[in-house]
C-alpha cells in the first residue's frame, strides 16, 4: 500500500533531501523516524530533491507498506517525537499503488526571501543583501522567463537529466516589509535553478546586467553566463501540487 507524506522542514542543518554518505539529509531522518515507530525498513521517495541549506513550507514524499496504517494521527505525533525539531509530518494519505510523488506532481512554487537589514530573527531563513535594487527591472527581466522553456543556462553543470524544458507560469519580485521575495512556479524545475535564476536577476537589478544580457544568457543555454547562484538560505519550496482526484483509491 502506498502513502503520500505530506511534511515541511527547515534546511539549515541539513545536506539537502536526498541520502548520502557521512552527512544529515531530510530524507535519511524520515526514514530512520519511520522505522523506529512502525518496527520495519522502508524507502521515502521525495517530490522534490531540495538542495543542501534550502528549507520547504510544503513537500510531499511516499513510502509503501505491506498493510494499512493504524490511527494516521497517533501515528504522526509518534513519528514527529522522534524526528528533529526543524521537520514536522504533517497528513499522511493512501494513494493508488502507482503514483509517484515526484512524477505525478503537476507543480510546483518557490520562493526566495531577501532582507535588507541583518535580522536575528532570519538568520539562515533569509539572505541579506545590501545593494540597492531595481526591482521595475529585475520584473522586466523575470517576465522574459516565461517566453522560453529550455532552461540549460540555469542548470547545474553535469546533471543526469535528460531534458532542460521547463515551463514557467508566473515569475516576479515582491515587495516586502523587510526586503523584497521572489516568487516562481515551474512545472518542474533543475538542480540549481532558481538560485540560479536569483543571482543573475540580481546583477540586473544592481545594474550590473541589462535586459536584454539577462535574455541572451537563455538564448546561449550556457551556465557559464548566468551569474553564480543566490545562497541557500533564502530559498523556499512552498507547494507542490497534484489532481488529487487522480492520486486516491
Amino acid at each position: 500500500m502506498r502513502y503520500f507524506l505530506e511534511l515541511n522542514y527547515r534546511g539549515t542543518d541539513f545536506h539537502g533531501w536526498q541520502k548520502q554518505p557521512n552527512a544529515p539529509t531530510i530524507q535519511e531522518e524520515l526514514e530512520r523516524a519511520f522505522g523506529v515507530i512502525l518496527r520495519q525498513p522502508l524507502e521515502i521517495i521525495g517530490s522534490s530533491r531540495t538542495d543542501a541549506g534550502v528549507h520547504a513550507e510544503q513537500q510531499f514524499a511516499h513510502f509503501d507498506v505491506p498493510e494499512p496504517l493504524p490511527a494516521p494521527d497517533r501515528l504522526i505525533h509518534g513519528i514527529n517525537s522522534v524526528l528533529p525539531n526543524s521537520i514536522a509530518v504533517k497528513n499522511l494519505t493512501l494513494v493508488k499503488d502507482d503514483v509517484h510523488s515526484r512524477f505525478a506532481a503537476t507543480h510546483r512554487c518557490y520562493q526566495y526571501r531577501i532582507v535588507y537589514q541583518r535580522n536575528p530573527f532570519l538568520v539562515d531563513l533569509a539572505h541579506t543583501y545590501r545593494p540597492i535594487l531595481d526591482v521595475q527591472k529585475m520584473n522586466e527581466a523575470a517576465k522574459l522567463l516565461l517566453q522560453y522553456e529550455d532552461f540549460e543556462c540555469f542548470s547545474k553543470i553535469h546533471t543526469d537529466v535528460k531534458t532542460f524544458i521547463c515551463q514557467i507560469a508566473f515569475a516576479y519580485w515582491e515587495p516586502t516589509a523587510l526586503g523584497i521575495t521572489f516568487h516562481i512556479k515551474a512545472n518542474r524545475f533543475l538542480r540549481g535553478m532558481v538560485r540560479a535564476i536569483v543571482g543573475t536577476l540580481l546583477e540586473v537589478g544592481r545594474g550590473r546586467m541589462s535586459i536584454e544580457q539577462f535574455e541572451q544568457i537563455i538564448i546561449s543555454k550556457n551556465r557559464k553566463n548566468a551569474a553564480a547562484q543566490a545562497p541557500a538560505c533564502g530559498l523556499f519550496l512552498t507547494e507542490v501540487g497534484y489532481e488529487w482526484n487522480e492520486l486516491l483509491n
